[in-house]
């Protein structure tokens, strides 16, 4: 495919490629800004519009990131809109952080044969509204869960994107840029895509195949292939736990050998981090499905709904019912603020306590 400057002339000689961008309250800045930027430096580069954009939210208000700044849209959804690709940014908390106005909209869009995509955890807003039904799917680790219980029809994966004729999706982080990328080289060859990359400092296009990294440090993972190998292992074994003296087997190691590795490189034995990696699931399960306790410890491989809550509670910190609890207290109940806390910018301190209802907050464990 040519990719000359005369060409991409040529080719926005009918109008640029319109882009809308759907943010969703809480959406994700980090997201947004690597989905938006590929298009305007493919625009620099070529020397001519190949891309227009348009920031949206449902009324035209301002849009209100998770680290707390606030952005200002082009326009609502009641104005009429001609667009070619509508991407929904989404973030934390996005179970509550979407309405019916704005999936009523995107099925709209859908009926108009305007490509959908999703960034970060948006396309849980596209499951909602039944646009990812029979699509594969990408999307943030975080919310997996609740899209695998809240919506089967839906063929999730764990890979980085996936770009399909009608739909696209993808994880978060810098993970955009790299869909975008993506779907650049199929536009206009991979001249273009790669002449953006560099424009970015960007050592290597990350390929749709990829899968997300797993919780466990990559480093580490890279260190230690064995040792990545077992916690994978651990990931897609958690409804039916299997024995260690097996998951050493699978993993082409002794049983003593995987105990080592596990102690040196992670400071716990293979026991614990097992049942650390089904209590992590059981806590996204909890903030982000209406799935029972009992359901939840079935699902995460504990005998009894008794069983699971000592552990949790052991483990955690809090019962699993807490977990469900008001996420802001008042009145300097469980949760209030301390002072040093109470110091910090108001933006910064108003994200801190919209993340109290993300199945990660507090899990970073200080060592010393």
């Amino acid at each position: 495919m040519t990719t000359g400057k005369s060409t991409y002339a040529d080719r926005s000689a009918c109008g640029p490629y319109r882009v809308g961008f759907l943010l969703v309250d809480n959406f994700t800045l980090i997201a947004l800004a690597t989905a938006v930027e590929p298009l305007r430096m493919a625009n620099q580069l070529a020397g001519t519009e190949l891309y227009s954009w348009k920031l949206l939210t449902a009324e035209g208000d301002h849009a209100r990131a998770s680290d707390g700044i606030t952005m200002v849209p082009d326009a609502s959804l009641q104005e009429e809109h001609n667009f070619d690709l509508v991407i929904v940014v989404a973030g934390i908390d996005v179970t509550r952080s979407f309405s019916r106005k704005e999936t009523r909209w995107l099925q709209q869009m859908a009926r108009r044969h305007v490509l959908l995509g999703a960034v970060c955890t948006g396309a849980y807003v596209l499951a909602s509204a039944g646009l990812l039904n029979g699509h594969a799917c990408s999307a943030h680790w975080e919310c997996l869960e609740a899209m695998q219980e809240g919506f089967p029809r839906v063929q999730t994966n764990n890979r980085l994107f996936t770009v399909e004729s009608e739909r696209m999706t993808c994880t978060g982080g810098t993970v955009p840029m790299h869909m975008m990328l993506s779907f650049l080289a199929r536009r206009h060859g991979k001249e273009l895509s790669n002449a953006v990359s560099h424009m970015f400092v960007c050592d290597r296009v990350r390929e749709e195949s990829e899968q997300q990294p797993m919780p466990m440090h990559p480093a580490l993972a890279r260190a230690q292939p064995k040792l990545a190998e077992a916690a994978q292992l651990m990931e897609a074994n958690i409804e039916e736990p299997i024995e260690l003296k097996e998951l050493a087997a699978l993993a082409g190691i002794s049983r003593r050998q995987l105990e080592r590795l596990f102690l040196k490189h992670t400071g716990c034995t293979p026991s614990r981090y097992y049942l650390r990696v089904r209590l992590n699931r059981a806590r996204r399960l909890l903030k982000q499905t209406s799935c029972s306790i009992v359901e939840i410890a079935s699902m995460c491989g504990f005998v009894s709904a008794t069983h699971f809550s000592r552990c949790y509670r052991k483990t955690m910190g809090r019962a699993p019912k807490y977990e469900r609890m008001e996420v802001f207290p008042e009145n300097g109940a469980e949760g209030a603020l301390t002072p040093p806390m109470a110091a910090l910018p108001s933006s910064s301190l108003q994200a801190l306590r919209r993340a109290r209802a993300e199945s990660t907050y507090g899990v970073f464990e200080r060592s010393g």
